[in-house]
């Protein structure tokens, strides 16, 4: 297989203008459609709000055209309606121009096959082998395609028909992204009174100050407010915190713990819970306590999603608040897992239930030029090390580069916070000193 250059763990992803240009996007979208073994495939194309997004969708779908391709364009949706709606509507290929969480001025390009799953890794590599490829010999279309809002709206109706929030007030931070719609028109259509925020984009306000990422403008305002809970939004909408009545922060893992004993309460958890290797040690004992197997993945909802399709299991996800339930779709969605949520504290409130017992976490992000220089930092991997021989029995230390970013994560578990700070503080000064 080819090494891959340009796809990270979440699609290409880059400063716009610098990295990501409409030619790339075009060369892109070119390749992806010579790449889909379906004659003259179909692909939807949906967008965040960053300002990038309308000249990024229209070179994808120029280039997809090139290919000989027919792009659909749907425009702003979160990403999960790509996988859903490539489903129901029998796309051969759905693409997403987002950033995610990342600032305006990035963006991104992932792309779902027809089962509603991100491309594996071979598949993203026949797409960069196919960069350099020529037109198709006859190109194909580029049309808009009507109602995909009202039909993600269904889908979630369908899957969480029997939810009635009537009667509740629920806090919603859209991050003036790709849910800035959608999140607060199905909980309305559920029952609920919203209390929306961050629902004004302007193309350079996504994630700016507020969102899954900066959860204090939104605990403040359900603390404030006669809001029983509240869901902060990524800026692409598949990924989400959970805010309780007394603004308390509850991240993914304490929402998958969540899910899954409701799940294996009502018979609907089919083998166990997928997650990665940033998962908090306390979530691992609560799971060995209740019965239910625990797989782990590296980071990266795609690993989760791979670990679900191979054990034919239900239920994965992340800290950072990807959750994937393929009850309803095999991609992580911010919508849908806060539904899930609800349903699976039926009368009880977020802030009475403890999830488990949470092990001290302390993690940091350290700015680097190079991450491919990680992998030869002997004295970093030598500190890791003693550090984790330290730590054995009673916590853990990883160290990784991120897969979309410019950034080395430092984690550290430990019994108490006192000792997570100093571990991290000397694994970053090292970090500070080994990369300038």
């Amino acid at each position: 297989m080819a090494e891959r250059r340009l796809f990270g763990t979440d699609g290409v992803r880059g400063p716009v203008g610098e990295f990501l240009t409409a030619e790339l996007a075009m060369a892109l979208g070119r390749a992806a459609a010579s790449a889909i073994d379906a004659g003259r495939p179909r692909v939807l194309i949906v967008r965040d709000t960053r300002e990038s997004g309308p000249m990024l969708e229209a070179a994808l779908a120029a280039g997809i055209a090139e290919g000989g391709g027919d792009a659909m364009t749907a425009g702003v949706l979160p990403t999960p309606a790509a996988s859903v709606l490539a489903r129901r509507l029998d796309f051969d290929l759905a693409a997403v121009v987002s950033a995610s969480h990342n600032p305006y001025g990035d963006n991104g390009i992932k792309f779902f096959d027809r089962s509603g799953t991100k491309l594996d890794d071979e598949m993203e590599a026949s797409i960069e082998a196919r960069l350099e490829d020529p037109a198709g010999a006859e190109a194909g279309r580029v049309d808009e395609l009507g109602g995909a809002f009202d039909d993600y709206i269904r889908e979630l109706r369908t899957a969480f028909g029997d939810l009635d929030l009537s009667g509740r007030t629920i806090a919603l931070d859209c991050a003036n992204g790709a849910t800035y719609r959608v999140a607060p028109a199905i909980f309305e259509r559920l029952g609920a009174t919203v209390l929306a925020s961050a629902t004004e984009p302007d193309g350079r306000n996504i994630n700016d100050g507020c969102g899954a990422i900066h959860t204090q403008p939104l605990a403040e305002r359900v603390g404030a407010s006669e809001a029983e809970i509240g869901f902060a939004f990524d800026g692409d909408g598949d990924r989400l915190i959970a805010i309780d009545g007394e603004g308390g922060v509850h991240d993914g893992d304490e929402l998958i713990a969540l899910a899954a004993r409701h799940l294996s309460a009502a018979g609907e958890l089919a083998g166990g819970v997928a997650v990665t290797v940033m998962t908090n040690y306390g979530f691992h004992a609560a799971m060995q306590a209740e019965g239910i197997e625990v797989a782990q993945t590296k980071v990266g909802d795609r690993y989760v999603s791979e670990a679900l399709r191979e054990r034919d299991w239900t239920l994965g996800g992340e800290q950072s608040g990807h959750i994937i339930w393929t009850g309803f779709t095999p991609s992580g969605d911010g919508i849908a897992a806060a539904l899930l949520t609800l349903r699976a504290l039926g009368d009880r409130r977020l802030g009475q239930v403890e999830a488990f017992e949470r092990l001290p976490q302390r993690m940091q992000n350290v700015r680097i030029a190079d991450r491919s220089a990680v992998a030869r930092a002997e004295a970093l991997w030598a500190a890791v090390e003693e550090e984790n021989g330290k730590l054995e029995g009673r916590g853990r230390v990883l160290v990784r580069p991120s897969g979309t970013e410019p950034l080395l994560r430092v984690m550290v578990e430990a019994p108490s916070d006192g000792e997570c700070e100093q571990v991290c503080s000397r694994l970053v000064a090292m970090v500070e000193t080994e990369f300038g």
